[in-house]
């Protein structure tokens, strides 16, 4: 399978989400690359659906919540930035 550059990362980002929805269903607090990775692969998947960039960009805020993320990481997490092809 050859994939480019950008494929593989957005492969990556979306392993990198199933590993983190996994660790949150057993209640585990998510890391910062775990948590910019579920944010990033909500947006990307989104976008895939037809969602707008600023439906989004709203809904993207709220995709973790300060209880979710380990002690400090939620500080950590000003803004991400996701390149997405839309519709």
């Amino acid at each position: 399978m050859n994939l480019t550059a950008r494929e593989k990362d957005k492969l990556l980002i979306s392993m990198a989400a199933m590993v983190a929805r996994r660790r949150l269903e057993r209640g585990v607090k998510l890391n910062y690359p775990e948590a910019v990775a579920l944010i990033s692969d909500f947006v990307v998947e989104g976008a895939r659906d037809g969602r707008t960039v600023a439906d989004l960009m709203e809904a993207g805020a709220h995709v973790v919540t300060h209880d979710q993320v380990m002690v400090g990481i939620a500080e950590m997490i000003h803004d991400v930035q996701v390149e997405a092809t839309f519709p």
